[in-house]
């Protein structure tokens, strides 16, 4: 977990990273390592780069991109049809990896955009490709990642395919909580770094339906809501409407939410 101390170094950019002192390492990179297979991955990763609010941290088809760790601040990914539609395909948390769909050379499907001041660690992809084909461990590890990156979205198509609009935005209440939680902050009280609009699109629904839900749960007494200031009034009504099974997990001193 993050302690404050901990969260201003992660914070900082244009320093040499190094994932063993990363207070990130545990959501980054799964347990298990060797002092040297983290040596190993040190080698490779770039110094954290910076980006503001609304950079692009790389477009859809680019030839070559890197893979990237949010260090700090958060970011979308996104995709645009022939007719210039965007559809928001993911948020990203400090510890989570961004640009899986361009490994092994390929060019990315989505496009990548910093939410808010954000900083990233850069891990190049032919690099990174040969470290894991000599290091069992490392391999192992990153596909833990992919793996939990996979599942999430998994989980996500489900909610979107057959949740009703109100399941859509307590689920995504809950999950958002469980992952600030992960990182040594509050489940139940956090702010958004998304707009209405990307989250509205991002959960499949029209703006103003999402702001009646929001009303909608404010008056339910299930959230209190001030611009991107969220609170969690009732977590046991919140966990029925997302038609979730989730016990009392109020605070973060606790290790999950069910």
């Amino acid at each position: 977990m993050l302690d404050k101390q901990t969260y201003s170094i992660v914070k900082s950019a244009g320093k040499k990273v190094e994932c063993a002192s990363c207070g990130l390492a545990e959501l980054c990179i799964p347990h298990g390592l060797t002092a040297e297979e983290l040596d190993s991955l040190d080698s490779i990763v770039k110094t954290k780069r910076r980006l503001e609010r609304d950079e692009t941290l790389f477009h859809a088809g680019d030839a070559v991109t890197p893979i990237y760790a949010v260090s700090s601040g958060s970011l979308k990914t996104s995709i645009t049809n022939e007719e210039g539609s965007e559809q928001i395909t993911g948020f990203y948390l400090p510890g989570e990896i961004v640009g899986l769909d361009g490994l092994g050379g390929l060019a990315p499907n989505s496009t990548a955009t910093a939410l808010e001041t954000s900083t990233v660690c850069e891990i190049p992809g032919p690099e990174f490709d040969n470290l894991c084909a000599q290091n069992h461990g490392l391999r192992t590890s990153f596909m833990q990642v992919v793996s939990k990156e996979i599942s999430r979205e998994q989980q996500m198509m489900m909610t979107l395919g057959q949740l009703s609009a109100d399941a859509r935005l307590a689920n995504f209440m809950l999950t958002t909580g469980n992952r600030f939680l992960e990182r040594g902050f509050s489940a139940t009280e956090y702010n958004l770094s998304m707009s209405r609009h990307d989250l509205a699109n991002y959960l499949g629904l029209a703006v103003e339906t999402l702001s009646r839900l929001f009303k909608k749960f404010q008056e339910n007494g299930l959230l209190e809501v001030h611009r991107r200031h969220i609170k969690i009034m009732d977590w046991d009504a919140m966990c029925i409407a997302a038609h979730a099974e989730c016990g009392k997990k109020k605070d973060k001193k606790q290790s999950n939410l069910g």
